[in-house]
């Protein structure tokens, strides 16, 4: 399996190259059969027991997680509403709870347990709850939180389905070049964030890649660039676990992946929206 920008999907599995039921095959770089012996000492099959994972599998795992997120995020953004003094711990809890569980998936390799899964996005959607409510009432003027909030979810389903569409037709080849530009774009746009985190302590900002300027106009585009184009890594990532044969808990994975890059992007359309529409 090729390297995905995604440290839920790096964790996963090695395997060869090859594309299954996400899309039409089309997208793919080189159409080699894939081994599935690298999946058994992960997953061993129990007769009777296991079955490959489908890709029904990964659309109802990854739509069980977004739902628990989602109505974790509407909770925690009511008691933001409610009392402002828990934006803070609610977004510090969710944040590290969060962090904690990703790493707890990558490197136990349980990002198969649903358990985590769930927990992960309970927590992240404390952080989402948290940060909307503070984006779309105190960050913003001349436009409505709901409005705000309704365009950055349009704004990232968009995206999610817009490169769902270009990876189904080929129009974008994942190749081993290809995976590695993307990762790394990532690393050195964490790097710049920790830059510009160290420079924001230093002048008590939020740092110029972050002030809301045309810079931090130009790097959440970046950003958001590098989310979307992420999203096909993590497409045939998943698409190599199905045509490798992986049993049905590998889906959890798999809607553990495509959750953490969808939080990551609707967190940054969501900060580009407030830009234009900012106090």
């Amino acid at each position: 399996m090729r390297e995905s920008s995604n440290p839920v999907f790096r964790s996963l599995p090695k395997t060869q190259g090859g594309y299954a039921q996400f899309g039409t095959g089309a997208a793919g770089y080189g159409a080699q059969a894939v081994h599935a012996e690298p999946y058994v000492t992960q997953y061993p099959q129990q007769a009777g027991v296991a079955r490959p994972v489908t890709i029904d599998d990964v659309v109802t795992k990854t739509g069980i997680t977004l739902a628990v997120l989602a109505a974790t995020a509407v909770v925690s953004y009511f008691l933001v509403a409610q009392n402002m003094a828990l934006a803070l711990p609610l977004f510090a809890i969710g944040g590290i709870g969060g962090f904690v569980m990703v790493m707890i998936a990558v490197f136990g390799r349980k990002q198969d347990n649903p358990a985590i899964v769930l927990s992960y996005a309970v927590l992240e959607g404390l952080v989402l709850g948290a940060i909307s409510f503070l984006f779309a009432n105190v960050m913003v003027q001349g436009i409505s939180a709901g409005a705000l909030i309704s365009q950055a979810v349009v704004g990232t389903l968009g995206v999610f389905f817009g490169m769902l569409v270009v990876y189904k037709t080929g129009a974008i080849r994942v190749t081993p070049k290809f995976t590695r530009w993307i990762v790394g774009a990532l690393f050195g746009a964490v790097a710049l964030m920790l830059v510009n985190l160290v420079v924001g302590l230093f002048t008590g900002s939020a740092g110029p890649l972050r002030d809301g300027g045309p810079l931090a106009i130009l790097f959440s585009l970046v950003m958001i660039g590098i989310a979307a184009f992420s999203f096909l890594i993590d497409f045939d990532a998943a698409d190599q676990l199905i045509r490798a044969g992986a049993p049905e808990k590998a889906a959890w994975g798999v809607a553990l992946g495509l959750t953490v890059t969808l939080v990551w992007l609707y967190l940054e359309v969501l900060r580009l929206l407030s830009y234009f529409n900012s106090e």
